[in-house]
């Protein structure tokens, strides 16, 4: 390719050239070639680890000075270092949500599709599309795309959970918005949550992974037809899973035990309530301390981008000859 400096034919340059297209807005591809087309995946999120308890005070806090009529869903957004909300990792976000005794979150509706995943508290409950469900530790309730829903709270104490949403891809589909019902509470009616479609027990999810031999089982929760989904993952005391690289991204919540991840090149320690993420495209691996069985919940975007053809792993190959 010709220097910017050097001349063309009639007194013309590159310089030139390039100085004549800023004007009629368009941009030469040849200049921003490797940017555009890189040789591997470069996620601009990186790996991070929420303490539990360095947020859950301030997650109380907010629960004695924001009301819920205030707030309308009193969460702690977990942002990536690198972006801005509602990146957790480039395509998922996650938060610690809070409902306080008496409580409602009233009813409204999301073009996003949300996981939740409970971690502390009895007595919560959420009513999906009139059908109200309560939440048990452990569990994983699904809040699928334009279905009205609210949040309450029976009993003492707090009610916390991880919510995880694909909100980060509505920065690139613009056609994200929020319908609010005309009263707070949609009118439901309790169902049994062991038999309902859009929740996971934990009780029966780990002894799924417990029923498994070998030191590292990951089960995933199936539901076709969603974009994100998620997996929990048993980890015997002092071992270890594989090693992983591929173009998923996830963000993983410690639900027992302790241990640490080395993600890139970096070293993450974590226990019981901590919440990660692993970028796409970053190695990573898990290890479990010597003193207990270690078990992992992870929501990912594996659905959204197997979908859309976009699945690699390292040392995959799934060239083929697109036929008529």
């Amino acid at each position: 390719m010709a220097h910017s400096s050097e001349k063309g034919k009639n007194g013309d340059s590159a310089e030139s050239l390039l100085k004549d297209l800023e004007g009629s807005k368009t941009l030469p591809l040849w200049t921003q070639m490797t940017r555009l087309n890189p040789p591997s995946p470069n996620p601009v999120a990186v790996p991070f680890l929420w303490k539990y308890q360095a947020i859950r005070p301030n997650l109380l806090r907010a629960g004695n000075l924001i009301t819920e009529k205030q707030a309308e869903r009193r969460v702690l957004m977990l942002v990536n270092p690198t972006r801005d909300a509602p990146y957790t990792t480039d395509t998922l976000y996650a938060g610690l949500q809070l409902v306080m005794p008496n409580e409602v979150a009233p009813a409204h509706r999301h073009t996003a599709f949300a996981m939740r995943f409970i971690i502390e508290g009895t007595g919560g409950f959420t009513a999906v599309h009139g059908r109200r469900i309560q939440m048990q530790q452990g569990d994983v309730i699904l809040t699928p795309t334009w279905n009205y829903h609210d949040h309450g709270k029976d009993g003492s104490g707090p009610m916390i959970w991880l919510d995880g949403l694909d909100l980060p891809n509505f920065r690139h589909f613009p056609v994200h918005f929020v319908e609010h019902f005309s009263e707070s509470r949609y009118p439901a009616e309790d169902v049994d949550s062991s038999m309902s479609p859009i929740v996971f027990p934990w009780k029966v999810m780990k002894a799924t992974l417990d029923a498994v031999p070998g030191d590292w089982v990951s089960k995933r929760y199936l539901r076709s037809g969603e974009r994100e989904g998620g997996c929990a993952e048993r980890l015997n005391a002092g071992c270890s899973s594989p090693l992983r690289r591929e173009t998923t991204s996830a963000v993983y919540h410690v639900v027992a035990g302790s241990g640490y991840s080395i993600i890139g090149e970096e070293k993450f320690e974590w226990q019981k309530g901590d919440t990660f993420c692993v970028p796409s495209w970053y190695r990573y691996q898990h290890f479990a301390e010597t003193d207990e069985t270690t078990y992992l919940y992870r929501f990912d975007d594996k659905p959204m981008i197997e979908a859309l053809g976009f699945y690699r792993s390292k040392g995959m190959n799934v060239e083929s000859l697109v036929t008529e």
